[in-house]
């Protein structure tokens, strides 16, 4: 590809890029694929929590995308579609395959350096949260990543996981319920794992009900 067929291809918002790709541009699907895999990436690996599982999912994904460009039909944006296909695809492996919690989770977006002692702590951080997610029902895991990881609204989490504003809200809730016990000791070194803080909301999360 040329400088100027490169220039031309990057000028092009994403939902021209992905008609391009259906027309049979040969630059296209890959300049998409350039402007969003860190983000898929880190969905997948914040969600499946070891880097060879989300090397499969995020593969898979992009195959399925390849293939089926022709099916976006525009009723969301282009990224969205992306995602969702990304979160099905772990999902669907999650389902097939025990999520090894063990597994540390490599400094992925590391965007800036840092000094040593920061770069290690940040990575415990990182361990420790990862292996708390890696409890929770996929459901749960795979909403908070979107909202509470990557930044995504209520609504974009929504139109990803497919299913309604009302319950990513409640999948939210629940998770960040079931991980505080689990993540008190970031926010007070003397805490057991596992062990709630001393003070605790007075109210709880709803009991009985769909655990997701």
């Amino acid at each position: 590809m040329s400088d100027v067929e490169a220039t031309g291809v990057r000028a092009l918002d994403d939902r021209a890029l992905l008609a391009a790709h259906v027309a049979g541009d040969p630059d296209a699907f890959g300049e998409l694929v350039r402007r969003h895999r860190d983000r898929l990436w880190a969905v997948a690996l914040r969600t499946l929590g070891n880097p060879e599982d989300a090397a499969d999912a995020v593969q898979n994904a992009l195959l399925s995308a390849y293939r089926g460009a022709a099916s976006y039909r525009g009723d969301a944006a282009v990224t969205t579609w992306l995602h969702r296909i990304v979160v099905n695809a772990c999902l669907d492996l999650v389902r097939r395959r025990q999520v090894r919690a063990s597994d540390p989770l490599p400094e992925d977006d590391a965007h800036a350096p840092a000094a040593p002692g920061d770069a290690m702590a940040a990575r415990e951080t990182a361990i420790v949260v990862q292996q708390a997610l890696l409890t929770l029902p996929v459901e749960q895991r795979a909403a908070l990543v979107l909202v509470d990881v990557q930044g995504y609204s209520v609504e974009d989490a929504a139109a990803v996981l497919g299913c309604a504003v009302g319950t990513v809200k409640s999948r939210c809730s629940r998770g960040r319920a079931r991980l505080l016990p689990l993540l008190a000791p970031l926010r007070n070194p003397d805490a057991a794992p596992g062990v709630p803080p001393v003070q605790r909301p007075a109210s709880g999360p709803a009991q009985g009900g769909d655990p997701r």
